[in-house]
């Protein structure tokens, strides 16, 4: 079960519910993968995020990414929907900016 005070999320990909979870190394890794954090949050605030950054940062900050692919992310967040999504990327990008957890 995820643990909100730990910046920590829910997504649901098929039938189960996966955590994320935005560890110093996932958040390293969906950097080097996605460019400054910073940028990402800003572009996020002005509606300008993307569907794969959003299902990039997703599968870098899943607990259990080896089970998962990038693919079946991005179905994931096409099958809830984006207002859906953005619950889970409201928490990890307000994790990213004030840290802690």
């Amino acid at each position: 079960m995820a643990n909100p005070e730990r910046g920590e999320a829910t997504l649901r990909i098929g039938a189960r519910d996966c955590i994320l979870r935005p560890s110093y190394a996932a958040l390293l890794a969906a950097e080097e993968d996605l460019g400054p954090l910073f940028g990402l949050v800003e572009r996020a605030s002005q509606g300008q995020l993307r569907l794969a950054e959003t299902s990039a940062l997703f599968w870098h900050c899943l607990v259990e990414r080896e089970e998962v692919s990038r693919e079946r992310v991005g179905e994931a967040i096409a099958a809830m929907g984006l207002a859906k999504a953005s619950q889970p990327l409201r928490a990890l990008l307000a994790q990213i900016l004030k840290g802690g957890g």
